[in-house]
Order: C-alpha cells, then structure tokens, then sequence
C-alpha cells in the first residue's frame, strides 16, 4: 500500500514503523513542515501504563525508546511550601527531540522515508495519489482546516494560561507546585527529563496573569517573573525560554475522524490535556490501533478505519472527560488552598474522579494512612471529605 503520512510527531512516525516493520512493501512517506530538528517544547512523560502498550507493540523498538528514559516511582505535590510524596505512582521522562530521533532513525532504518521542512499544499491532489493519507499534523492541523466541513471539529479554549519553560534545577519526581503571591496563585508542573534539564511548566489563572502585569510584558520579562515567583523551587538557577509565549489550552474534538482514504491522527484528532500527561501516549496508541486496522484489513482503508475508530473512540472520550474534570480542578484550585498539604494532596490524586480511596490505599499506604489519620476517615468511610 502506498502511505503518506503528514506530520512527523510521534503518531505519524510510531504508525510509520509499526506498519513498515510488519509488511516491508508498504511504500510510507513522511512530509514534515519544519526543518529537521526544530521541536519546541521540553520534556515528555509517560506512566508505567502508558509504556505498557509501546512495549507490547514493538518490545525491540521499545527497548531503544526507553534506553536514556529518566525514572521515578512517586511524585510530589508542594502546598504551603511543604512536600507531599505519593509512592505508585511510576514516571518515564524523556527529551521531545530525542524521543523524536529515537523514532527518525527508527523508521529509516525500517526503510520509511522522511522529508523535512516539506508543506503540503494539496492535500487532494495527494490523497488521489496514494492509497492512504494520515493526517497527523497536531493541534493546529492544516488537513482538519482544510476539510472541516467533513471532520466537524469542535474547539473548547479554557480559561487559564500556560507558559513552557526548561530549567537546570533537576525535578527527580513528576512535582507539582503551588505558590500563593499578592497577585494569586501560580502553578508550575515540573520534571526531570535529561540528566542536567526539567521541565517547567507555569500555570496561572487570567486574573492573576493580569493582575501580575503579565498580559502586556514581554517574552522575557515573563520569564524572569516566573523564576521569582518559584525561586524558592528553583533555587539559584534559572528558567530557560523556547518559544515560552502565554498561551491557553484549546481542546480538540472531531465529529467524524475520517474523510474519502484521509484519516486524522493523535493531536490532530484530539488533545487531552497536559495535566495528564497523556497526549502524546494518546498518540502512539492511535498509531497502533490504526496500524492493527490496516494488519487486519490490507486491502481497504475504509474497514482499516471503522477498526480504528472503533478501538479508540471510547478510550478517546474517557481520557477527554477525564482531561475535562482535572482542568476544572485546576482552574478553581484558588477554593482548594485552605486545606491542609495531606488533604489537598489527596484531593488532587482525585480530581478525576477515576482514582478512588482504595486505588490509593493500593498505590501508598502510607500516604492514605496520613490521610484518613487528619480526617477521621476509616475503611467503611472510603469517600470521606477532607477537613479544613
């Protein structure tokens, strides 16, 4: 079958080499807009769940990706400046641009061809070409644009802002930060992904941003107040700025995820926000379903597709929901800063409602115990409120 797959992220090349690998006379080519190399973002994250799936996708594949992964089994949430550890909670982190060479040299090895800082223009003219189009051009997709009256695609822009940073000062679990100022609360989502660098994600809600002076100060001038909002944190180093421009979060929905041989893929299907940590799991596990599609049915891209639809519509939806109820928590943390670490911590664990009391019992007992030790909560009480 003749494959092309626009985009270069993790979806389009993990689909490449997954379907490359199983049948070596698929003809797959990949047209990236950007030059080779030019990734912007930090750090990637996966839990042990999430890596569960690469492995028993490709387990050769799967021990190069993991090779230079950063680890840790627990993470740790800071509220009134002290340190909550919850244990069972396992973390791999990684380089964007390094997972992203893992999978290039992947897939050339696998005989997948790779254009960089190629657009296409005609995505109709290229789809009459070929056999299968992938769309997996992120969450700005230029496909999805293109045929939107086809794709349906919904768009929820939420309130609060977001700014990447990097920084020296090494993260070793997945932390998250809370910082009361005169100007409101500021949130940084941090983790080690290299052996020298983290990442360091700033959040703060619209008020705060504007109240702070943030709306109308520079790139810079931003960086430089989010280092002295978490100097406490980041002790004598600095945050590091790429393209680290405010930015709010736009949830991504499609009505229909197929047009004619085009199928949308990973971001450009959907976006499952940051604070879970999923996007770009979501995407891999996309690439496998599409690609089980395809083993199953070589010889029609129409069957291909209703497969993978079917295997992830409700993963997709679940994650969504999910997505939706953790960016509810964050946006009203403000009625949250009056509980105490333990209690705020563990409402946070729960703030999707997918974790109950008993996950938590299983994944640290000892920070369960702590917990129901301040609130009086027993075993026959499970969902007990936490006390002020």
């Amino acid at each position: 079958m003749k494959i092309a797959v626009i985009g270069a992220g993790p979806a389009g090349l993990y689909f490449s080499l997954l379907a490359k690998k199983h049948n070596p006379d698929h003809d797959i080519q990949v047209y990236e807009q950007n030059p080779q190399g030019a990734t912007y973002g930090w750090g990637v994250v996966f839990s042990d769940i999430g890596l569960a799936f690469l492995r028993e996708a490709d387990p050769e594949f799967f021990q190069a990706f993991v090779a230079h992964h950063e680890h840790c089994n627990y993470m740790e949430i800071v509220h009134r400046g002290e340190r909550i550890q919850v244990q069972g909670n396992h973390f791999s982190r990684t380089s964007r641009l390094d997972m992203l060479k893992v999978l290039e040299q992947a897939c050339l090895k696998a005989g997948v061809r790779i254009t960089h800082d190629h657009r296409i223009e005609d995505v109709s003219r290229l789809a009459d070409d070929v056999d299968m189009v992938i769309a997996a051009d992120g969450s700005n997709s230029a496909v999805r644009k293109q045929f939107a009256a086809h794709f349906q695609p919904s768009f929820e822009r939420r309130r609060n802002k977001f700014a990447w940073y990097g920084t020296r000062q090494r993260f070793h679990p997945v932390s998250l930060i809370f910082r009361q100022t005169g100007h409101g609360i500021f949130i940084a989502h941090s983790y080690q992904y290299s052996p020298e660098l983290s990442t360091f994600l700033v959040e703060v809600d619209p008020d705060t941003w504007r109240r702070a002076g943030l709306d109308c100060a520079s790139e810079e001038e931003s960086r430089r107040y989010c280092a002295d909002v978490f100097r406490a944190d980041l002790g004598a180093h600095e945050l590091l700025g790429n393209r680290s421009l405010w930015f709010e979060a736009n949830i991504v929905r499609n009505e229909k995820w197929s047009h004619r041989n085009i199928v949308l893929l990973g971001d450009a299907l959907r976006t499952v926000h940051f604070s879970l940590g999923s996007g770009t799991r979501m995407a891999m596990q996309d690439a496998i379903a599409l690609h089980e599609g395809l083993k199953l049915h070589p010889n029609d891209v129409q069957a291909a597709f209703s497969v993978f639809e079917s295997r992830r519509r409700p993963a997709s939806s679940n994650f969504q929901t999910a997505a939706a109820r953790s960016l509810d928590w964050y946006e009203n943390v403000a009625d949250k800063m009056h509980l105490n670490p333990v209690s705020f911590a563990y409402d946070y664990m729960r703030r999707t409602g997918q974790v109950s009391h008993e996950d938590l019992r299983q994944r640290d007992p000892s920070f369960t115990a702590a917990y129901e030790a301040r609130t009086g909560q027993t075993a026959g009480n499970k969902d007990g409120l936490a006390i002020r």
